[in-house]
């Protein structure tokens, strides 16, 4: 099998962790290699986040080699021949090399082999199809590297059928162009992510989420974005989710004001209106989208400082922050606008000093009115833009309580 080219070795290669595993799995040079991501980014220095490795070894094989060296493995794929390996808190996934066969769009049987050749040819895009050996030697069969070097996302092989393998690959190809495409699409991809679209909607929303999430990180996001609306592939992910104009915006603020890259806040300003996506979203990540979405309409550029403390107490800085955000990026940034979100940014807000415990010393049994006198003195500590100390509250309840 010829090489084709050579890697400058990264560091996660040559790490304890990456040493210990692989002496313990290789037995010849390529009984396992790297692929897909990590020699993806690497080749390009990208921080790498994820070791995939593939391997001749059947599952049972590398749990047995890796067992007697006391490594421990995970069957977390086994169905895919995957295995998944912990070196001292550092995860590696390890499958064996395969090819696909019956495939639905969501699903494929598999079959081991030993031809590196023919897993590759079940892999979704040439810069994903590259193997890399513990040496640093190079193995690409379907011109991957220069895919890779010019920023073609092109899949490997027939596109149509890659895609009909597995329906995800079409969010992927939108996903993987947003981070690594340059210049024009590659129109026979598209063609066949367009024609085959509505098969989106066959997918898991957990499956579609993370796709999607992955995609708004991308610096690109708001051009890929207009794409998916343009050739109407959004009413299969997030059909209100149409504001590119405000996604514009809110990069390049996020940009001017070194803001996090968060995706909640990238599909809050997409939306036409407040119709939340069906995507299979956390009870917190639900509660953060839900508040932008409610609350942004009640920012005011001409709010004075006295009024964002208001509502940092009522929500949080971050949500504030979030909120500004969104306001500016739907409607324009005003003169104001910076000064209010630096204030939102470094201030931070004392808590209410009183609990029912202090309501309950003065003799009130437990029952509403407790929450009556907490409410009241709470109420009277925020118009006194918070400045009352924990004294003052307690005579405060103790006026209350005596009326």
């Amino acid at each position: 099998m010829e090489t084709s080219g050579k890697i400058a070795i990264p560091a996660w290669m040559v790490s304890l962790e990456t040493l210990t595993l692989m002496d313990a799995l290789l037995e010849k040079d390529l009984d396992a290699m790297f692929v897909g991501g990590c020699v993806r980014d690497s080749l390009i220095n990208k921080k790498v986040y994820d070791i995939d490795i593939a391997t001749i070894l059947k599952p049972e094989e590398v749990m047995a080699r890796l067992g007697s060296k006391n490594i421990k493995t995970i069957p977390t794929g086994l169905q895919h021949g995957t295995v998944t390996a912990v070196v001292d808190g550092t995860a590696f996934e390890i499958t064996t090399l395969r090819k696909d066969s019956n495939q639905d769009g969501r699903h494929a049987e598999i079959e081991y082999t030993n031809s590196w050749q023919e897993d590759a040819l079940r892999r979704d895009f040439t810069m994903n199809a590259i193997f890399c050996s513990m040496e640093g030697d190079l193995y690409d069969f379907f011109g991957g590297l220069e895919d890779l070097r010019l920023g073609k996302v092109k899949f490997v092989g027939n596109a149509e059928q890659r895609i009909e393998e597995d329906y995800l690959r079409i969010l992927r190809y939108f996903r993987f162009y947003a981070h690594y495409g340059n210049g024009e699409m590659d129109l026979d991809a598209l063609k066949y992510c367009i024609k085959h679209a509505d098969k989106i909607q066959s997918l898991s929303i957990e499956r579609i989420k993370q796709e999607i999430m992955k995609l708004l990180l991308a610096t690109r996001a708001a051009d890929i974005w207009q794409i998916l609306v343009d050739e109407d592939i959004v009413q299969y992910i997030y059909p209100n989710a149409k504001d590119i104009a405000s996604l514009k915006r809110l990069v390049k603020l996020e940009s001017k004001y070194d803001s996090q890259n968060f995706q909640l806040r990238k599909l809050a300003v997409l939306m036409t209106d407040k119709t939340l996506p069906k995507f299979a979203f956390s009870n917190d990540e639900k509660q953060i989208l839900q508040e932008m979405v409610d609350n942004f309409e009640i920012i005011d550029f001409k709010m004075t400082e006295q009024d964002i403390r208001r509502i940092i107490y009522q929500f949080n800085n971050d949500t504030v922050r979030n909120l500004l955000l969104l306001k500016a990026a739907k409607y324009g940034e005003d003169d104001n606008f910076e000064s209010l979100y630096r204030y939102a940014t470094s201030y931070r807000i004392e808590k209410f000093g009183l609990q029912g415990i202090d309501v309950l010393k003065h003799g009130i049994e437990s029952g509403p009115k407790v929450g009556e006198a907490l409410r009241y003195v709470e109420n009277w500590w925020i118009n006194q833009d918070f400045k009352p100390n924990r004294k003052s509250c307690l005579e405060k309840l103790a006026e209350f309580l005596e009326a």
